[in-house]
């Protein structure tokens, strides 16, 4: 018989060491720092670790340097891990007499702290409102190989900030308000960095209740730009509090006077996600709490809300007198706008197409328009697919809006729900380039949103020939004789009849009204003349200026030959709209007057071509 029996495998730890086999060295430097700031830590027992707390840090090297900046009892304490467990051994308490502020006198220590004997709070750059005041967001993501950014900007995708080439070097800078998944708004409290008397942090976690008010100290190392906190971890989000390796061991991408970045590692599988730099976005208290937000003035649109000189716009919808302009809608162009607040967002028929602009928008605009003239009055003419509607139109020169008489609208498409339905429309946006730029009509506004729904109308192609073409029908001007000034008016022994002058007794109280006087060819006066004497002639004409002085001059020459009735011409280079001097003089006449209160003078018609 054969005869076979099973035991376990034993496992047992290795020898454990005494305090006494431990070897190890605590020296203080005063070759470097006659006070004793420099201290040299050795570990000389083969075969285990150390773990170095000196109370403003922590070490596992073998050998390391330590500098203290302030004066003080530090204890130093050591813990071995052997095969055979932790040894601990009794902590050493060393002596710095003077302070050293060398070691802590940097910009990035300034930056962090505020300076020696000084302290500064920070802030997570999200609170309550979900704001963040500096940052896109409170946190950004960043490869393992990502570290100081130097300068303090983002990663630029090339080397600045990548610390291997080839290496795992990538950012994403979320904004919070698209990725609230990131962590929920709130208040997560603050971290309080301090060079009282020592380098000391205080961290009050207000969304971690587990976590509380820490407190400890810290140590910036500024050349390798990294961060290590002892007893104590940086503000973060409950979501990955599990993930960190150690919240303590922090790297600095980024630190200015306001603002800083820590990274932490996220190792590889932590939330089902790969490894990866987990950036947090801090701002000072002092710069949250003093934060002014720039407001941004908007770019109004070019051309909205226009003023326009009186008359100006009815030369723009018309051309001037005794003309007419067809309008049609910019299909090709950006024929339709919602303008809010004065600033549209279309940019062309496919920016609305569909639900806005569509298929019979496009039919009516290519066989439709709309004419203004001035025929023999203020007359528009609207043909909508053929079918041809008139009527006559007036304006309100206070407002820029254009009203529609019996009741008609401008173009639109039936089954639209965009279509005008009132016959007032607001001139909202105009250019002086308006020949290529057209002009912008609204026709409805919503008071709550400060926006209209506006139509780009621009010339069509026939305007110009149709306004050669397009026969002058006379119209007359209206005339007050009871508001006639005549004599010698301006001391030159010229006998003047003034009809309006901007610089003469008629401003204030004029005989005719000024927005009516429109002509494209011609204007002429036929007056009447009694008291003269009959035995000389005189060279009588029109001197007549429009309201931009553009045209202006004198008029035809009349012949008057004593009392009667005469008709002077003022044939105009270009079209007429309004007036600033409107008089008819007779050269020389009012110096051979030896009795003025027996001459008068009537204005019989005034026609305009």
């Amino acid at each position: 018989m054969l005869l076979t029996s099973c035991t376990p495998d034993e496992y047992s730890l290795g020898k454990a060491l005494y305090p006494s086999e431990i070897d190890y060295e605590i020296i203080q430097d005063y070759n470097t720092d006659e006070g004793g700031n420099t201290v040299i830590l050795k570990f000389n027992t083969p075969g285990a670790t150390p773990v170095w707390d000196y109370g403003t840090g922590r070490s596992t090297r073998a050998i390391d340097t330590i500098q203290f900046a302030f004066q003080g009892d530090y204890s130093i304490g050591l813990d071995v891990i052997t095969s055979g467990g932790v040894v601990e051994l009794e902590p050493v308490t060393i002596t710095v007499t003077d302070d050293n502020l060398n070691y802590v006198n940097d910009p990035l220590w300034t930056n962090l702290t505020g300076g020696v004997g000084e302290s500064k709070t920070w802030l997570l750059d999200l609170d309550e409102e979900g704001s963040s005041t500096y940052f896109l967001g409170p946190l950004y993501f960043y490869g393992t190989d990502n570290a100081w950014l130097e300068g303090g900007g983002e990663w630029d995708g090339g080397a600045t900030g990548c610390y291997e080439e080839g290496g795992d070097c990538w950012n994403w800078s979320p904004e919070w308000p698209g990725n609230t998944w990131l962590m929920p708004a709130g208040d997560y409290g603050s971290m309080t960095f301090s060079l009282e008397g020592g380098p000391f942090i205080t961290v009050d976690h207000q969304m971690l209740p587990n976590l509380g008010e820490q407190s400890g100290t810290f140590f910036l190392d500024k050349d390798n730009h990294t961060l290590t906190l002892t007893d104590a971890g940086i503000l973060h989000n409950e979501g990955v509090d599990a993930c960190a390796i150690n919240w303590g061991d922090a790297k600095i991408f980024s630190l200015t006077d306001n603002t800083m970045q820590l990274g932490v590692l996220r190792p590889d599988g932590c939330n089902n996600e790969g490894p990866a730099m987990l950036v947090y976005n801090f701002i000072t208290k002092e710069y949250k709490d003093n934060y002014v937000p720039e407001v941004e003035e908007p770019t109004i649109d070019e051309g909205f809300d226009p003023e326009f000189e009186s008359g100006e716009l009815l030369r723009l919808l018309t051309g001037g007198p005794s003309s007419g302009r067809y309008w049609e809608l910019d299909a090709d162009g950006n024929p339709i706008d919602w303008i809010a607040s004065g600033i549209g967002w279309t940019e062309n028929a496919d920016s609305t197409r569909e639900w806005g602009w569509n298929d019979d928008w496009d039919e009516l605009a290519e066989n439709s328009w709309i004419r203004f003239d001035q025929w023999g009055g203020m007359n528009y003419t609207r043909n909508q697919n053929g079918v041809e509607t008139s009527g006559t139109f007036s304006i309100n020169e206070e407002t820029n809006e254009i009203i529609l008489e019996q009741g008609n609208t401008l173009l639109g498409v039936d089954s639209s729900e965009l279509s005008p339905t009132t016959n007032t429309i607001k001139v909202i946006k105009a250019y002086d380039d308006y020949e290529s730029r057209g002009i912008w009509f609204g026709t409805s506004y919503d008071e709550a949103k400060d926006e209209w729904l506006a139509f780009h109308y621009i010339l069509g192609t026939n305007s110009e020939e149709d306004n050669d073409n397009e026969p002058i029908e006379p119209t007359a001007l209206d005339f007050d004789n009871s508001k006639l000034v005549i004599g010698d008016l301006e001391n030159n022994g010229n006998l003047r009849l003034e009809l309006f002058n901007e610089f003469g007794s008629t401003m204030d109280d004029p005989g005719l009204a000024r927005s009516e006087v429109a002509f494209r060819e011609k204007i002429e006066v036929t007056f009447t003349l009694s008291g003269i004497d009959a035995s000389v002639s005189y060279d009588a004409k029109i001197y007549f200026a429009d309201a931009d002085w553009n045209p202006q001059g004198d008029g035809n020459i009349t012949t008057v030959n004593g009392d009667g009735t005469y008709t002077v011409t003022f044939e105009a280079p270009g079209a007429a709209q309004g007036t600033v001097v409107f008089v008819i003089d007779v050269v020389g006449l009012a110096a051979d007057i030896t009795d003025m209160d027996a001459v008068s003078a009537t204005i019989d018609e005034i026609t305009m071509y």
